[in-house]
C-alpha cells in the first residue's frame, strides 16, 4: 500500500467516524433532554469514555507502540471509532 493509499484510507475512516459521532451526539442529546437518572448516567458515561480513550491513545504513544504522526492518527481513529460504534449500537 502506497503512502497516498494509506492517507486516503485514514481520511475515509476519519470521515466515517465523524458521521457516526454526529449520530451518537444526536442520540445522546435526546437521552439527556429527557432528564432524570438516565440523563445523568449518560453524561457520566460520556466523560468516562473520553478519559479512558485518551489514556489508551496516550499510553500507545508514550510506550513507543505508536511512533509516527500517521500511527497516532490511526490509533486515535481506531480507539474513538470503537467507542462511537458501541454507543451508536447501544443508543440506536
Amino acid at each position: 500500500m502506497t503512502p497516498t493509499d494509506r492517507m486516503t484510507r485514514l481520511w475515509a475512516d476519519s470521515a466515517l467516524l465523524i458521521a457516526d459521532a454526529a449520530t451518537v451526539m444526536t442520540l445522546r442529546t435526546l437521552t439527556m433532554i429527557g432528564g432524570g437518572r438516565g440523563a445523568l448516567r449518560e453524561g457520566e458515561r460520556m466523560w468516562a469514555e473520553k478519559v479512558e480513550a485518551g489514556f489508551e491513545i496516550a499510553g500507545a504513544i508514550t510506550s513507543g507502540r505508536v511512533t509516527t504522526p500517521e500511527g497516532a492518527a490511526r490509533k486515535a481513529v481506531s480507539v474513538m471509532g470503537r467507542k462511537v460504534r458501541a454507543n451508536r449500537k447501544r443508543l440506536g
